[in-house]
């Protein structure tokens, strides 16, 4: 079955389980409908480059936007008996389009085989970073997004596929593992990227106020539909650089994603960090370490806080021994070149913020970033001829639940 029936399946259910509940008795199934959603305004201090969250088609200069840090999403849970449970989540969001479009985010079916084990099959979150399964939720994280440097390493939500969920207690301590395979495609503004034969690990162990999270994802990825790439690598072996071609495969490359983080909220102190290792196959996809620390204090309904993300590359950012004059100077510039093939988006950031959770399932935040980009652009897109910044990025944000 195909996700679109997939999904048009669940939703068929999810409605039929509505006209179910409305006669049924106490025993018969029951649905559960929540929601999340922010409403943010986001700006900058320079119009020589646009500040975007992950997979954005344009972004935010000077001039206020709704767009960036913006989002609605509804979420249905049929429980069918104790055993069988469907779920359902849409999200209205912009991202590879330039315009608020909706997305199913989730839509899969749990089986519950005893009190440690479930399985699930169909669309679900990709256990990729620490808050994967509620990133998209502002009213669930203290920061009013999550730090670039980690988050955009992995263009991944979700995937189509199955996992087996594993929850147990051990005295004091609860642990879960999520163990996931399956495939995905995610539509970037420039290209599409297919991950085939994915698995992810997932592992959380919990202990009064400390949380500890390890994960590890591999996959064969391929870039599509991007013919200025696909033209280029043509040219390359043209001109006789076929051996550059050979750095930059674009099909079934071999990628893994590695991370460790940790949370704690111990009477009024909130600490959260998170560490982060990707490596390919492909000079296209550069081998990345990234990192953020955030720290907070709680005065009653108020929350300030401090995080600190910075990135490095840890393959080449440059190709050795290309022609450097000539009528094959460009192809050099587009590998080389300041926002070159070979570069991964470097840069560190300094944010300040505040929550304030001021009535019941509403928080408001205040943010402000200090985006300091290092040989290049860093994260912003569409940047001026010779911008550098840095670039202060502010926002205020409204994260409600239902």
């Amino acid at each position: 079955m195909t996700m679109k029936r997939m999904c048009s399946a669940l939703a068929a259910l999810s409605a039929a389980s509505f006209a179910i509940q409305a006669g049924a008795q106490e025993s018969g199934p029951t649905v559960t409908i929540s929601g999340f959603g922010t409403a943010a305004l986001t700006s900058t201090d320079t119009n020589d480059a646009e500040f975007i969250r992950p997979n954005q088609a344009s972004g935010v200069k000077k001039d206020w936007r709704t767009g960036v840090d913006s989002n609605f999403g509804i979420q249905a849970t049929v429980k069918v008996n104790d055993m069988i449970s469907f779920t359902g989540q849409g999200l209205v969001r912009k991202d590879a389009i330039d315009h608020y479009r909706a997305q199913a985010a989730w839509a899969f079916a749990k089986f519950k085989i005893n009190d440690d084990f479930s399985v699930r099959v169909g669309r679900m979150g990709a256990p990729i970073y620490m808050i994967s399964d509620f990133r998209n939720v502002g009213y669930a994280n203290t920061m009013l997004r999550p730090p670039a440097e980690v988050y955009r390493q992995v263009t991944l939500d979700s995937f189509d596929g199955a996992d087996l969920l594993y929850q147990h207690s051990f005295g004091d301590t609860s642990l879960s593992v999520q163990l996931g395979t399956g495939r995905a495609d995610v539509d970037l503004p420039s290209q599409t990227i297919e991950f085939r034969k994915a698995i992810m690990l997932h592992v959380v162990a919990e202990n009064g106020p400390f949380t500890l999270r390890f994960g590890r994802a591999q996959a064969d990825f391929s870039l599509v539909d991007n013919p200025t790439l696909a033209g280029l690598l043509t040219t390359l072996r043209a001109v006789g650089l076929g051996t550059v071609a050979d750095m930059m495969p674009t099909r079934d490359v071999k990628g893994t994603f590695t991370s460790i983080g940790g949370t704690m909220d111990w009477k009024n102190v909130v600490l959260q960090a998170e560490y982060a290792m990707r490596r390919t196959d492909t000079l296209l996809v550069q081998d990345t370490n990234s990192w953020y620390a955030m720290a907070g204090y709680r005065f009653g309904k108020f929350l300030p806080y401090y995080y600190h993300g910075n990135i490095t590359q840890k393959s080449p950012r440059s190709v050795a021994g290309m022609p450097t004059t000539g009528p094959l100077a460009p192809i050099t510039f587009a590998i080389n070149g300041p926002a070159g093939l070979a570069k991964a988006a470097l840069q560190s950031s300094d944010a300040i913020g505040m929550r304030w959770d001021f009535y019941k399932s509403l928080a408001l935040k205040v943010q402000v970033d200090h985006i300091k980009p290092k040989d290049g652009a860093g994260a912003f897109i569409n940047p001026a001829p010779g911008f550098k910044g840095p670039v202060n990025v502010y926002a205020v944000a409204l994260d409600f639940v239902f």
